[in-house]
């Protein structure tokens, strides 16, 4: 079974994406921070990274950047999960590091297409 490290400060989105993911068999476990992901992340190595961007304390963005300074996960995809949509802000976050984005609303159909393309990249 596929472990999914959510990390997103609203309750609503977080509980939309478990309930998703949960729903197809994927274990998820959830993180409310940029410095809570940190510290999950020095006892779990997931399979995929679901992340928000805006979040209290360190942004994602910020985090992806400490993330992937560690050996463990250079090859964890790390998926941006956003409300900001504009062209600009799309690239800013794949220049960063993120392996794909995903918009707020969440579509389901993309979301799954789109968590499933980058969990068989892992393998």
């Amino acid at each position: 079974m596929k472990t999914i490290l959510i990390v997103e400060d609203h309750e609503l989105n977080l509980k939309l994406m478990q309930e998703i993911l949960r729903g197809q068999g994927y274990q998820t476990l959830s993180a409310r921070s940029g410095e809570e992901c940190m510290a999950f992340l020095e006892t779990v190595v997931p399979d995929l990274i679901l992340m928000d961007i805006h979040m209290p304390g360190i942004s994602g963005i910020e985090t992806l950047i400490l993330l992937k300074k560690k050996l463990a996960f250079a090859n964890t995809p790390v998926i941006a999960v956003t409300a900001s949509v504009m062209p600009s802000d799309k690239l800013s976050t794949l220049e960063a590091g993120f392996d794909a984005f995903i918009d707020k609303p969440i579509d389901i159909d993309t979301f799954l297409t789109t968590v499933e393309k980058h969990l068989n990249l892992s393998k």
